[in-house]
């Protein structure tokens, strides 16, 4: 199956759900309503065990203030990422979708263009902070023009620097870097200290690990449009932009010069690797501080030797933009109770609720994030590398795993020693075969 043919097939259940619908696409979309006439009712809603784990009192909460204002019960049907995507496809088939949803992000294109969610585009302005969502996140729920919105943002996720302060203050670097020449600087003190370590990294960079790559692409090129941009039915390549391979051959100048995470592997394992002693910093999501130290998994000895920071970028203050993950909420077309799924994610991601969950995760506004960041010292880096520019994957249906295979591939490719123009041209068209056809 050629690569076009994989990315529609992808989407094939999805767009059968919708035929079979009154929605159609997302271009006719039901209009989303509130609703608070629930009397009587109870409503279904999907959401990941990360909230039953993390923050069932702000669930509980929701669902308090929601019945008091609406007169429904809530039925919370707790979700895990293993194999949702198929079961949540098997409930937008046969019609018995919950009222409302939670879905990654990454996810969200292709239900979009589906037609598998109501148009929340007309009550939007009635969500708590919707004026000021997290950039990234909030474009990950809306057409790739943004004119309108399917999915609102739920919590998001940044990669940081993760790095051990011992090692660091072993080698003389007592303060955190706050720009890229210092980090450069500290990485080749901290690269001389430990020379006779085997295989010593003094910031773990694994050629295939493109998140990070394309960051610091983007801290050249800027955060709109990283790999492809939307230019009305047309997708238009970015991966050749001089801007952006200058910041990919920073990229590269780091990895060569402190990683040894070889051309053909990624980030995958480089939480236990650096469990094992011999990394002083890698680039990862906030929670891989825990699993650096993970009694399990890791090394707990080292809980207390590391330290995170918004990666830096080439003025003080102003981070390397990160890759935002996270999570979106949606009301499905086919929902028995959309009005009433809709008013529960406005009471869900009010202010109230968004400020509670920021204790556990970066919540979904700008606005909200200085809370988060004073729950806890560990939250500073992720909070200051959401606040800052960040960037997301193409918003189409068609962007697929093949796409992140090919980026692999190219970075791979350019890690061991291939030209950065070149390779980044040769994934600059495979993608736009598959976002344009």
């Amino acid at each position: 199956m050629n690569r076009k043919l994989a990315a529609v097939a992808a989407i094939a259940t999805v767009l059968v759900a919708s035929a079979c619908s009154s929605s159609g696409s997302s271009g006719d979309a039901k209009q989303a309503t509130l609703s608070k006439d629930g009397k009587g009712k109870k409503i279904t809603v999907w959401l990941m065990d990360d909230a039953q784990k993390g923050w069932p009192d702000v669930v509980e909460a929701a669902k308090k203030q929601f019945k008091d204002q609406t007169g429904a019960d809530v039925d919370i049907q707790w979700q895990t990422w293993t194999n949702y995507t198929t079961k949540l496809d098997t409930a937008l088939l046969s019609g018995n979708a919950p009222d409302a949803l939670e879905l990654g992000n990454t996810q969200a294109a292709k239900y979009i263009e589906a037609g598998s969610f109501v148009d929340l585009t007309g009550v939007k302005g009635q969500f708590d902070n919707s004026d000021k969502y997290l950039d990234s996140l909030a474009a990950s729920g809306q057409t790739p023009d943004g004119s309108k919105t399917y999915a609102i943002p739920y919590y998001a996720g940044a990669r940081v620097l993760i790095y051990r302060k011992d090692l660091f203050a072993a080698a003389g670097v007592t303060n955190p870097p706050t720009t890229l020449a210092e980090l450069k600087d500290a990485l080749t003190k901290v690269k001389a200290a430990n020379a006779s370590t085997p295989g010593f990294s003094a910031l773990y960079l694994p050629g295939q690990n493109w998140y990070t790559a394309a960051s610091f692409g983007a801290g050249s090129f800027g955060v709109k449009g990283i790999v492809a941009k939307s230019d009305g039915d047309k997708w238009t390549g970015t991966l050749t932009d001089p801007k952006f391979v200058e910041g990919v051959k920073v990229w590269n100048d780091l990895q060569k010069q402190f990683s040894t995470g070889g051309t053909t592997t990624d980030e995958a394992t480089q939480d236990a690797l650096m469990a094992k002693g011999n990394i002083a910093a890698i680039v990862g999501n906030g929670w891989e501080l825990g699993s650096v130290a993970d009694p399990k998994t890791g090394d707990p000895s080292l809980k207390d030797k590391l330290a995170s920071i918004a990666l830096p970028g080439t003025a003080a203050g102003t981070p390397t933009p990160a890759f935002l993950g996270g999570s979106d909420l949606a009301v499905p077309a086919k929902a028995a109770n959309a009005g009433l799924g809709a008013t529960f994610l406005q009471i869900f991601t009010n202010t109230q609720q968004q400020t509670a969950l920021a204790k556990f995760a970066i919540p979904n506004a700008k606005n909200l994030v200085a809370a988060y960041k004073a729950a806890a010292p560990a939250n500073k880096a992720t909070g200051d590398a959401a606040e800052g520019q960040t960037w997301f994957i193409p918003n189409s249906p068609l962007w697929s795993g093949a796409d992140e295979t090919t980026l692999k591939t190219a970075f791979g490719a350019i890690a061991a020693g291939g030209d950065p123009a070149a390779e980044l041209k040769k994934a600059e068209d495979a993608v736009l075969k598959d976002l344009n056809g």
